[in-house]
């Protein structure tokens, strides 16, 4: 199973997606055309836009408010990234250098924001306030998310609770905002609507936790980033924190916290990957992406929902 076949039903408006996301990048001031280059070729696997597409393919398919909408969940997302690498010192990004670290964290900054304005006028442009106000509530909870997040101290009793939290505001609900849209712009009903929209929370939690997974077991070159980033950065994700519970008396994940040091790092990597904390991780996110089957289910029987229910599977399976 691989994306480009899981696409089929949206591939060539996907590829419009695309060069419209190109085109962002010819503007006559010649330092933005290069960081927006950089920012948005390369740019992952296009989940979000390819979600977009398909969860309007059950009813009206209008491409034109369709593409913008993908292309502006698609900016949000890369606007994140980019802040987020300011705020993590993060030296990597999908093997290369990240944009504060090859140009320095103000003009970062400063990218990031043109990006978001940029996708804030797309929303905008569909011409359709739910949509609008949808876009603009996902950007207060990613913004919120991340905000509240760095306020919160290793607290082991509620590090769960707030993980679940912390990934419902940093991915699922971008997720959900990208089914969402798109059911919403199909003229979906409103059970169509709110199918989509627990598909794509679901999946997004899915996501997240398959994504903290890899950057345990993962391998560099697939990751393009190295492995255990996240602890590096101070990030306790699921793996670390059930393995903190299941070893009560071992306080490596204290100790990475307090000194992040790159033994100590080494070490936790090594414990958690070889610990059976990787499998309940495995076993949630496939539980999540259950229940993104299963709300699914609801929409009429087409190839963009095989499609849907193809991506949830392949959630749990891929290696980067």
């Amino acid at each position: 199973m691989n994306l480009g076949d899981i696409y089929k039903p949206v591939q060539g408006d996907l590829e419009k997606v695309e060069r419209s996301l190109e085109e962002i990048a010819d503007s006559e001031f010649q330092l933005l055309a290069q960081l927006l280059t950089y920012t948005l070729k390369n740019g992952g696997k296009r989940i979000r836009p390819a979600l977009t597409l398909l969860s309007a393919k059950f009813y009206g398919y209008d491409l034109n408010t369709l593409i913008p909408i993908a292309m502006a969940i698609e900016l949000l997302h890369t606007a994140t990234l980019v802040h987020d690498d300011i705020v993590d010192n993060s030296p990597v990004r999908r093997g290369r250098p990240t944009v504060s670290c090859a140009w320095g964290e103000n003009r970062a900054l400063l990218l990031g924001d043109y990006l978001f304005a940029k996708a804030g006028s797309l929303a905008a442009s569909t011409g359709n306030l739910r949509v609008i106000k949808l876009f603009s509530q996902t950007l207060m909870t990613i913004s919120g998310g991340e905000l509240r997040q760095t306020g919160v101290t290793f607290d082991l009793k509620r590090a769960r609770e707030h993980y679940f939290d912390w990934i419902s505001a940093k991915t699922a609900c971008l997720f959900s905002a990208a089914t969402e849209s798109g059911a919403i712009l199909s003229q979906a009903p409103e059970e169509a609507i709110d199918a989509m929209r627990d598909y794509g929370h679901n999946l997004g939690m899915g996501f997240q936790i398959v994504d903290d997974v890899l950057d345990f077991v993962g391998e560099e070159d697939e990751l393009g980033k190295p492995v255990g980033s996240d602890l590096r950065e101070g990030a306790v994700t699921l793996p670390s924190i059930l393995f903190a519970k299941s070893n009560p008396k071992d306080n490596l994940i204290q100790a990475v916290i307090e000194k992040r040091d790159a033994e100590s790092v080494v070490l936790a990597v090594e414990k958690i990957r070889d610990s059976p904390v990787i499998g309940e991780c495995l076993a949630l996110a496939s539980d999540f992406c259950f229940r993104a089957r299963r709300a699914v289910e609801k929409l009429p029987d087409n190839s963009a929902r095989q499609s849907l229910l193809e991506l949830a599977a392949y959630i749990i399976e891929r290696r980067k």
